[in-house]
């Protein structure tokens, strides 16, 4: 659990426990944040539909993740989850598993399988305590079990792309913290205060959208910035704060401050360290959105533009002390003091099938930039489609196609051209091991989600992989995958 503090401890190992102690009396209910991966988002928690003032906003929650909805296999649990509900309390568990084979292409062909159990936890402590004090106070918290293989380092010899959304970062630990906060909305959802143990990218740069789509460049939220020390998204959380204002009901503006690990894992392996050495340094993304609706059918769309800063300093991929290839003269290498990521994406329903708010035929688009002297990724660039089948008497099925195009910083390209030349083995980044000369990568990915069950569903998916890696060491894979999903 959480590391115990002594008092003779510096201020800034104690400042983490600190924060979190005060959020609880700042903060809570808003967005009950399911389980990352699902499809289609049915709808919102009970909690969080709009109520009959007139200057009631939607809390969009359900903008920022990918909920699986309200459906569970085994119904309402003999009766027990009404009664949950009633009293405030809200359990979902989760099983999910992605079986990939690469039949073409990349190191070798093979398959390996990845998946999880995940449990969600909100509380909604007014209606639990019934007491006025705690009125409009949630506690969020989800916990996971990962295990699997990673089918993309294993086979393909690409870590840029992988093409199972589920694998990475869950440690191997029985239950992995991906997130523990509070949250807290103000003047009818108007304004809203999340604090506590944070995935970045589930708030900022983020879509229920992305999930639909296997691949996990996009999943979550899209690369590079995810894969940064001060943006670092699900499974990983960072300390820290939200505060979202909606100043109508279609656009918001909201800000956070989160605490930097230096660490390769946010909190330790198991995501509860809060604690961790060298805490100190901030990111500080913002994000702005428009969410409009056209038309008698309510097409609703999300327009976000972001920036996002880290002050801390990072190393320099290409050049030393001196202003040389640090990776060919042996001396330090020169530091950068900050890092700054940018990001724009859409997505436009064009028709809608049904009443949900993802039930139609949708476009969506995006681009994200991250500083290429300290990232090795520096452009994502992404398009693709969606549709639910009501067309065809499918009413929960969906279906949906993607091309992603990723492009390597110069800095990383000169640096992997500087120890080609010295003879010298490639440094890895932030993805992992580098095969070859990393210049882009492109992914196109098409899939079909099928409703089987109450709860349950199966994706049959296919990747088509062009330049593993981001180089050409290796031929384009092309695999084929199977996700299932159950909310017990």
């Amino acid at each position: 659990m959480i590391k115990r503090l002594h008092i003779h401890f510096p201020f800034r190992t104690l400042w983490p426990a600190c924060l979190f102690v005060l959020s609880l009396f700042v903060i809570l209910p808003a967005h009950a944040q399911l389980l990352t991966g699902g499809n289609s988002a049915v709808g919102l928690w009970p909690s969080l539909q709009v109520d009959n003032e007139a200057d009631q906003v939607e809390d969009p929650g359900s903008f920022f993740s990918a909920p699986y909805g309200k459906d569970h296999f085994f119904g309402k649990w003999w009766g027990a989850q009404p009664w949950l509900l009633s009293h405030g309390i809200h359990i979902l568990a989760d099983v999910h598993e992605e079986l990939a084979g690469n039949f073409r292409g990349g190191r070798r062909k093979g398959v390996d399988d990845a998946g999880q159990v995940g449990v969600e936890l909100d509380v909604d402590w007014g209606k639990l305590t019934n007491a006025d004090i705690m009125k409009g106070f949630w506690t969020h918290m989800m916990v996971v079990n990962g295990h699997g293989r990673n089918l993309s380092t294993d086979y393909i010899g690409d870590s840029l792309g992988g093409v199972q959304q589920i694998y990475g970062a869950r440690g191997n630990v029985v239950a992995h913290l991906v997130y523990l906060y509070g949250e807290h909305a103000f003047l009818h959802n108007h304004v809203d205060i999340s604090a506590g143990w944070i995935p970045v990218g589930s708030f900022f740069a983020a879509s229920p959208l992305f999930c639909m789509y296997m691949n996990v460049a996009m999943c979550g939220n899209p690369a590079p910035t995810k894969y940064t020390e001060g943006a670092r998204d699900w499974p990983s959380g960072n300390l820290g704060f939200v505060a979202r204002v909606m100043p109508t009901k279609q656009t918001y503006i909201m800000a956070g401050l989160f605490a930097v690990s230096p660490h390769a894992y946010n909190g330790g392996i198991s995501g509860w360290a809060w604690a961790q050495d060298g805490l100190g340094k901030f990111s500080s993304p913002v994000e702005i959105g428009w969410l409009p609706s056209f038309g008698r059918n309510h097409l609703v769309g999300h327009y976000k533009a972001g920036f996002g800063y880290d002050n801390s300093k990072y190393k320099n991929l290409l050049n030393d002390v001196n202003g040389n290839a640090w990776v060919q003269t042996g001396a330090q290498p020169q530091y950068e003091a900050g890092r700054a990521s940018a990001w724009f994406m859409a997505d436009q329903m064009l028709m809608r099938n049904g009443d949900g708010p993802t039930n139609g035929l949708i476009a969506l688009a995006g681009w994200m930039w991250s500083d290429g002297k300290t990232t090795a990724m520096s452009h994502h660039v992404w398009a693709g489609m969606t549709e639910t089948g009501a067309a065809w008497g499918r009413p929960n099925d969906s279906v949906g196609a993607m091309f992603q195009w990723m492009t390597m910083s110069r800095a990383s390209v000169l640096q992997q051209e500087a120890a080609l030349a010295a003879g010298v083995p490639f440094p890895d980044n932030q993805w992992g091991k580098v095969w070859g000369i990393q210049t882009h990568e492109n992914i196109y990915e098409v899939f079909y989600n099928a409703h089987v069950a109450n709860g349950m569903s199966l994706q049959p998916d296919f990747q088509y992989i062009n330049r593993p890696g981001g180089s050409t060491v290796f031929h384009d894979a092309a695999v084929m995958a199977l996700q299932f999903n159950v909310v017990l």
